[in-house]
This record gives C-alpha cells, sequence and structure tokens, in this order.
C-alpha cells in the first residue's frame, strides 16, 4: 500500500471515529434530556399519570375521602436525601392540602437539582392539581443544608364524574430528584 493510499485510509478512520463519537455523544445528551421531555409532554396530555397546575383551589369541598400517599427517590449522581415528611394524607376530593418533603445536601459543595413527578393509578392524573410545588423550578441547596420543601395539591371535584375512577381510594405521588442540568440552572438564574 502506498503512502497515499496509508493516509486516505487513516483520514477515512478518523472521520469514522468522530462520527461514531458524535452519536455517543448525541445519544447521551438526548437521555438526558428525555425524562423532562416526558414529564412536559405527559403534562401537557394529561397522560402517564402526570399532574395538573392550577393557579387556583376549588371553591367547594366534597364528602369522598381519597388518601394521598407519597414516594421519593433520588439518582445516585446527587448525593441527596430527599422523603416526604408526612407518608400519606387523606383529602377529600376539592380540598386544598399542604404536604411537606425534605431534601438534605449531604456533600460540602452546593448542588443544584431538579425533581420530576408522576401520580398512579395513571388514570387520576388529568384530576390530581397542583397549585404550587418545589418540582415546578430547580432546587439548589448549600453545603449540608436541609430544606423544607412544600406542596399544595388537590383533587378536581370532576373526579366525582368520572365512573372509572370510582374504585380509586389511595394515590400514590411519587418524586425522584435528578442532578440538575447546567442547561437548567442557567435557564433558572
Amino acid at each position: 500500500m502506498t503512502e497515499t493510499h496509508k493516509q486516505t485510509a487513516q483520514r477515512r478512520s478518523r472521520r469514522m471515529a468522530a462520527i461514531l463519537a458524535g452519536g455517543v455523544i448525541g445519544m447521551i445528551a438526548l437521555s438526558y434530556a428525555a425524562a423532562v421531555f416526558y414529564q412536559l409532554i405527559c403534562r401537557e396530555a394529561g397522560l402517564g399519570g402526570a399532574t395538573q397546575i392550577a393557579r387556583e383551589v376549588p371553591d367547594k369541598i366534597f364528602d369522598r375521602t381519597i388518601t394521598v400517599r407519597f414516594e421519593t427517590a433520588v439518582q445516585p449522581d446527587l448525593p441527596w436525601a430527599f422523603y416526604p415528611v408526612q407518608h400519606e394524607v387523606k383529602v377529600k376530593v376539592g380540598e386544598n392540602a399542604l404536604v411537606m418533603f425534605r431534601a438534605e445536601n449531604k456533600t460540602d459543595e452546593p448542588i443544584t437539582g431538579q425533581a420530576v413527578y408522576n401520580v398512579t393509578p395513571d388514570k387520576i392524573g388529568p384530576y390530581f392539581f397542583k397549585v404550587a410545588c418545589f418540582c415546578f423550578d430547580v432546587q439548589t441547596l448549600a453545603p449540608h443544608e436541609v430544606a423544607d420543601m412544600p406542596v399544595s395539591l388537590f383533587l378536581d371535584p370532576k373526579l366525582l364524574k368520572d365512573k372509572n375512577a370510582d374504585d380509586v381510594s389511595v394515590v400514590t405521588l411519587s418524586y425522584t430528584f435528578f442532578k440538575a442540568s447546567t442547561h437548567l440552572v442557567s435557564e433558572a438564574k
């Protein structure tokens, strides 16, 4: 093989390696963004246990009571403790409930996290509203800071008209905290 052919083959190999590396980097970036995009799409469409956002609470409270349980998780790359202050509340349909979650940064550095959430059973998602939630924004905790984070929620009275939801007596609201990407942190400033 001549020197020119060797150089051409090396250029092709480098080009192919660059294309493959770009593809791998692109897939990694998309996987990090997938959780946020999934949440946005589901919230807008009311799918997959996505909850709704309300500006105000209903003006009437009904007799039907539903237990709302809380589950929490933290991704391994986020060195935080995160848990509900109370593990469940009993809420009447239309009643606003304020619940607290606690997060602790276990490091010597400030860290920013973002929570994603869902509610099960999925069929309750269109009726589960939050007026305020720490999950609407990124959260930055100083070194070893412990923060109480509120959630204001209610179950929409329209739930009472959905015969498919008559069997629901327990709802689970789940949160998972992720280390916030640099993109999300810069948007929040």
